[in-house]
């Protein structure tokens, strides 16, 4: 990590705020989203573009995904788009960024015309996700509003920026494999910057409710903490 940034909390407000200065158009928002039954999931505004999560780091979910970064780079991913906009984390504490930009940019929203947003996407066509990375540590205005997002927050900005909190943010994608499957076959992805790259998560009908069953599944199942905050990126 090249540097440190000041953790963003995980709110609507926050991420909506960071979203229009960085140039989100339209009637697109964030929204919280409050349980994973079908009940609260059905509260959510439609349809859902993509979904952010705030996870608790600890030493099982550090072995899982080790794991599964391990298997990835033995078996690949064939079946994931090629064209989805992943980029590798080096700014300590900049997850929360990384997640708004994965979730936008790999979303059908709107974009305000010369924004950092459509600036910086168009930027990173054709790049590595290193370099990618390279970019957004050589873009002060996405550290700017970082700053401006985080200084904005209910808690007071903390002193001790070590935290043991992350994003992540899942998104549907098309499947690029070549088999019988419908062209309209779409795939649940998870992006996330700590890892190998972009995570195939199985087939996809319902994006809010394939990303809760996984968040249930991989991430909850087991944990005893209540450090989880899911908020979803919809367009009402």
């Amino acid at each position: 990590m090249t540097s440190r940034w000041v953790p963003l909390e995980s709110s609507p407000d926050i991420l909506n705020a960071w979203s229009k200065k960085a140039g989100l158009a339209g009637r697109s928002r964030f929204e919280d989203v409050y349980g994973l039954s079908d009940d609260l999931l059905g509260m959510v505004s439609q349809p859902v573009k993509a979904v952010i999560l705030l996870f608790p780091i600890s030493p099982e979910s550090e072995a899982r995904r080790k794991q599964e970064d391990e298997e990835i780079l033995a078996k690949g991913q064939p079946g994931l788009d090629p064209t989805i906009l992943w980029i590798k984390q080096t700014i300590s504490n900049a997850c929360g960024t990384m997640g708004l930009i994965h979730a936008i940019a790999n979303s059908s929203v709107t974009l305000s015309p010369g924004s950092a947003l459509s600036k910086f996407i168009e930027q990173c066509e054709g790049k590595t996700p290193e370099e990618r990375a390279k970019l957004l540590e050589t873009t002060p205005l996405f550290a700017d509003i970082h700053a401006q997002a985080a200084s904005s927050g209910q808690s007071a900005v903390p002193t001790d920026l070590d935290t043991n909190l992350h994003f992540t943010c899942f998104v549907a994608a098309p499947s690029s494999r070549g088999d019988d499957r419908a062209d309209s076959s779409m795939r649940l992805v998870e992006l996330d910057g700590r890892r190998t790259g972009p995570i195939d998560r199985g087939e996809s009908t319902d994006l809010l409710k394939d990303a809760a069953k996984v968040v249930q599944d991989v991430y909850m199942g087991g944990s005893p903490s209540l450090s989880f905050s899911l908020i979803a990126l919809c367009e009402p």
